[in-house]
């Protein structure tokens, strides 16, 4: 969006309150820089709706009216002193109206972000030196020459194919290996650009700009916000490395659906080839100070801990270089499915194009027969076509079928996001959180609480500034302040929950997803058993102070202020609703699941569409559960097995 002066005004005001600086240390967050990277942020948003509310908030905030409505009486917010602006937000915080709270949680998160990662005027941010991290890389210089040359669309045009794949991260990449490995002729389109190994190391702003999703960027009730690649190769390129293979339990759940391969060994197969593919091994998952302090509680507990599979090669330092992966891997390390599949559909001649924003399926007399797409400049084109696969992601795959006229009930519903937040551990010890592996270490000890395979499951990673940002509640800015002076002495243990409950995807008047979620109190019951456990591992690990992401601030200093279990029952009273606690989800399945009925599902066995036959979903959407691990294998495997099954039919 761009501002007027009012509207940045407030929201200059809003950031400063969160960020005020300390003299001569730190400066403001608008001295910073800090709030043209908010709006430059909001400006990838493509939801038009969010936008004009956010103008309309800033618009108000300074108004008399606002105070008496938000509780800091008939004063203008610019009126107030410092510390009375901060008590102002704090009541939003704390406020008993859900909508209210969740304001607060997006303007924290805007706020305390775009701090974290604007470099500001000298290009490094003086609260980096404070804390000890050391910036921005820059490009290696031996960085080698891209090995994809994807194409933009420049003018109107029509082009031809035998499959148009909608979407290239972990699903569309395999299945565009597999198609046109098998002779077809693909064209793959990506909403994003691409970027490879010398691309990497311009720091977290970059990163966000690049490589991730502009939006949506939380459910609508704000209880959670959402974190997705969008770049050619997707996910896989910011995926954590983590390559889990779907456990067996889950297999069964998903062949009760219906779709009955899923348990056989057509599955078991492609699961196989994945892992094959992407060089999966544990040889680059040695522990550093992150994964011993998870090892070291977990042990110390007598709970199971157990290396992660990774998908990198030797080049991977598993050290300074791996915890800056997730914004992009620089010494090209890490397997994504730009150094595989989609490689290897290249090389088969197929036609990767970027820049490519999917509005439609053109469907006539029950059959797809093209996508109209247009780019970042407006210049619309269309894709003709045997076959549509869909591989957009669990939000805007579902969008794109019900913007296409696609009527099966189930398209958007069965929403699962692993609803995952943190708790905080600060050790006498040095930590450097941003270092490390990505994830080496994973604790299972809770993972089936109800004897149905539903529970939470522990892990660690990389904490940089920014990214830490969106599981950390703010108590005012002194308390801030603090938390980031002990950053390089924090690890964090991570609580990633295997929901059982679901959510919807809908699409608003303009055709852009909206996403409806709110955590069940059984799925709740369940995360609030991973935030007590992770503060078990942390205390048993040695941190001398542990708090979560809980908005309240709960917290503990093990032996010295309040206890373990005043923990726990703090954390549960102050509860789980929408800004009550910080929850991110970065796993986000099951919107067009697969299935042996159209009135449980929204694709069939093959993955298509039970609508339109020749149009194949082969991402995340098509989970009928949640994985209750990382998805990325899993989604390969569904878009190597369905892209084998359509190029059969194809043939």
């Amino acid at each position: 969006m761009k501002p007027t002066d009012k509207q940045r005004a407030a929201l200059e005001m809003i950031c400063d309150t969160f960020l005020p600086g300390e003299e001569p240390a730190l400066p403001s967050a608008s001295e910073l820089g800090a709030v043209d990277t908010v709006f430059e942020l909001l400006a990838r948003n493509p939801r038009e709706a969010e936008t004009k509310q956010l103008a309309m908030l800033l618009d108000l905030w300074n108004a008399p009216l606002t105070g008496l409505l938000t509780g800091w009486g008939p004063r203008r917010y610019s009126a107030l002193s410092r510390q009375d602006r901060e008590r102002a937000l704090l009541r939003l915080g704390s406020s008993r109206i859900g909508a209210v709270r969740a304001v607060f949680q997006a303007l924290k998160q805007a706020s305390l972000l775009a701090y974290n990662v604007t470099p500001g005027p000298t290009g490094f941010n003086p609260l980096w030196k404070q804390i000890g991290y050391p910036g921005i890389p820059g490009p290696l210089p031996a960085a080698p020459e891209p090995t994809l040359a994807p194409r933009r669309i420049t003018e109107p045009a029509t082009l031809t194919c035998d499959v148009v794949i909608v979407g290239s991260g972990a699903g569309g990449g395999t299945a565009a290996g597999v198609l046109a490995e098998a002779g077809l002729d693909v064209i793959v389109l990506e909403r994003g650009g691409y970027y490879d190994d010398r691309d990497f190391g311009a720091g977290e702003l970059a990163g966000l700009k690049q490589l991730y999703s502009p939006g949506p960027a939380a459910s609508a009730e704000g209880q959670i916000a959402l974190v997705a690649g969008s770049c050619l190769g997707g996910g896989t390129v910011v995926n954590w490395s983590t390559s889990l293979p779907t456990p067996d339990h889950v297999r069964a759940e998903w062949a009760g659906v219906g779709a009955t391969q899923f348990g056989a060994a057509e599955f078991g197969e492609s699961l196989d080839a994945v892992l094959r593919r992407l060089g999966v091994n544990e040889r680059r998952s040695t522990p550093l100070a992150r994964d011993n302090i998870l090892e070291r509680g977990a042990r110390a507990l007598d709970w199971p801990v157990e290396p992660l599979p990774r998908n990198v090669t030797d080049a991977c330092d598993a050290g300074v270089e791996c915890g800056r992966c997730g914004s992009g891997c620089r010494v090209g390390a890490k397997q994504s499915v730009t150094k595989t599949w989609l490689a290897d559909a290249a090389a088969h001649g197929a036609r990767l194009i970027v820049d490519a924003d999917v509005r439609r399926i053109v469907v006539r007399h029950g059959t797809a027969e093209a996508v109209t797409a247009r780019t970042s400049d407006g210049v619309e084109f269309e894709v003709r076509a045997r076959a549509v696969v869909v591989a957009a992601g669990a939000i805007q795959t579902p969008a794109l079928l019900r913007r296409s006229g696609l009527g099966n009930k189930n398209i958007g519903r069965y929403l699962r996001l692993h609803p995952a937040t943190a708790v905080f551990g600060v050790f006498d010890e040095e930590i450097r959180p941003w270092e490390g592996g990505l994830q080496t270490r994973i604790c299972r000890q809770h993972a089936d609480l109800d004897g149905n395979g539903y529970g939470v499951i522990y892990e660690t990673g990389p904490l940089a500034p920014g990214s830490s940002t969106g599981f950390l509640s703010w108590q005012g800015a002194g308390d801030h302040r603090r938390v980031m002076l002990d950053f390089a002495r924090t690890n964090a243990v991570g609580i990633i929950t295997r929901d059982r409950d679901s959510g919807t995807v809908q699409v608003d008047r303009a055709g852009e997803p909206t996403v409806n979620y709110r955590l069940s109190d059984y799925d709740a019951g369940h995360l609030h058993t991973g935030i007590e456990g992770a503060a078990r591992i942390l205390e048993a690990a040695g941190a001398t102070r542990i708090f979560s992401g809980h908005q309240s601030g709960v917290s503990y200093e093990p032996g010295v202020r309040g206890s373990l279990d005043q923990f726990s029952a703090a954390a549960r009273a102050t509860g789980y609703g929408p800004g009550r606690c910080a929850l991110g989800a970065l796993h986000i399945m099951g919107s067009a699941r697969m299935g042996g009925s159209p009135d449980i599902s929204a694709t069939d066995p093959d993955g298509a569409t039970w609508d339109v036959r020749n149009v194949v979903v082969a991402d995340a959407s098509c989970f009928p559960t949640s994985s209750g691990v990382n998805p990325m294998v899993s989604i390969e495997a569904i878009a190597h097995m369905n892209a084998k099954r359509l190029a059969a039919r194809l043939a």
